[in-house]
C-alpha cells in the first residue's frame, strides 16, 4: 500500500524586487515546520513553492529547470508530467525576471486556488475562502519597503482574511540574494522560522526584527552622541548587564571598552561606531533588557 504525504495545508506568496534582485517566498500553514517544505529558492535563479501533498523534490528540481533557461509555465509541465499525485499538489513558480506560473490540482481540499501579481504569485489550500490569496496579492503589491517587510505584510494581511481554515502552527520567511546571506558567503539574505507557535506570524515578525537589529547597519544621522545623561545611563545599564563599569558619567576608554564587551558579547558587531557614539536601537534593547532583568 502506498504510504500517503502528509498534507501541507497552507497559503504562501512569492515575490521579487527587480530593484534589488531579491527573490522571496513568506509561508504561513497549521503544520509543524513548514519552512523546511515549502520555501525553495536560489539567487539569480527564482523560487518555488511547493505545498498540498508537497512534493520537496519540486523545489531542487524546479529551480534546475530554470536554470537550463525554462519558462515558469515549462517547469510546471515538466514537474506534474509524470507525477501520479498531480491532481493533489499545489505548486507555484517564479523566474529570474519576476515572471510567474502556478498550479492547483482539482482534488486539492478546498478552498483551493492561486492568484497572479506584480512580481508575485500567492496560493494557498484549505483555506476559509479565496480573500486570502486576494488579500496576499493586495498588500504586495500596495506596501512599501523591502521585500522582506511586503513579504510578512501579505502574510499578516492574508490571516487577517481568513487564513488556513485548520488553525495556524508555523510560519517562514526566505529571501536570497546574490552575496546576500552573513559575510556574503551564500545567497540567503533572510532565513527564518518558527516551527510551532499560536502565533506563527507575529512570532516570525518579532525575529525578522531582530534580524534587523543584529545584522543590519546603523542610520549614521540618528546616531546618538555619548555625553551627559545618556552616559549615566549607559553605565548603570551596562552594569545591569553583569559588565564591570567605571562609576564616573564620562566616555572614556574604560567605559569604551565595557560597552564593547556588551556589544560583541550581544552580536551588536554591524551596530559598533568606534567614535563616542551609541544607535538608539542598541540602547533601546539595552533598556528592554534592563526591566525584564
Amino acid at each position: 500500500m502506498k504510504k500517503k504525504q502528509p498534507k501541507v495545508a497552507t497559503f504562501s506568496i512569492i515575490g521579487f524586487d527587480p530593484e534589488t534582485r531579491e527573490w522571496g517566498i513568506a509561508v504561513q500553514s497549521k503544520f509543524l515546520g513548514v519552512g523546511a517544505v515549502v520555501p525553495w529558492a536560489k539567487a539569480e535563479t527564482g523560487a518555488i513553492a511547493t505545498q498540498s501533498f508537497a512534493n520537496t523534490a519540486f523545489g531542487p528540481d524546479g529551480l534546475a529547470l530554470l536554470e537550463e533557461g525554462a519558462t515558469p509555465e515549462e517547469v510546471v509541465e515538466a514537474l506534474i508530467a509524470d507525477d501520479p499525485d498531480k491532481h493533489l499538489r499545489q505548486f507555484a513558480v517564479m523566474d529570474k525576471k519576476g515572471r510567474t506560473a502556478a498550479y492547483t490540482g482539482k482534488d486539492c481540499y478546498d478552498w483551493a486556488g492561486h492568484q497572479t501579481g506584480s512580481f508575485c504569485t500567492a496560493q494557498g489550500n484549505i483555506l476559509v475562502s479565496e480573500k486570502t490569496i486576494a488579500s496576499l496579492v493586495r498588500a504586495f503589491e500596495t506596501t512599501d519597503g523591502p521585500l522582506a517587510e511586503r513579504l510578512i505584510k501579505a502574510l499578516e494581511d492574508g490571516q487577517q482574511a481568513g487564513g488556513d481554515s485548520r488553525g495556524k502552527q508555523s510560519a517562514a520567511l526566505f529571501v536570497v540574494k546574490d552575496k546576500g546571506g552573513y559575510g556574503g558567503y551564500n545567497d540567503r539574505v533572510y532565513d527564518l522560522r518558527v516551527d510551532d507557535h499560536p502565533e506563527p506570524i507575529e512570532e516570525l515578525r518579532r525575529l525578522y526584527d531582530l534580524h534587523q537589529l543584529y545584522f543590519s547597519r546603523p542610520n549614521q544621522s540618528k546616531m546618538l552622541k555619548l555625553e551627559g545623561e545618556i552616559v549615566d545611563e549607559l553605565a548603570s545599564l551596562l552594569r545591569d548587564a553583569g559588565i564591570k563599569t567605571p562609576a564616573s558619567g564620562v566616555y572614556d576608554e574604560a567605559m569604551k571598552d565595557a560597552l564593547k564587551t556588551y556589544y560583541m558579547r550581544e552580536n551588536f558587531e554591524e551596530r559598533w561606531s568606534e567614535d563616542a557614539l551609541i544607535d538608539p536601537n542598541v540602547l533601546d534593547y539595552m533598556r528592554k533588557q534592563a526591566t525584564q532583568s
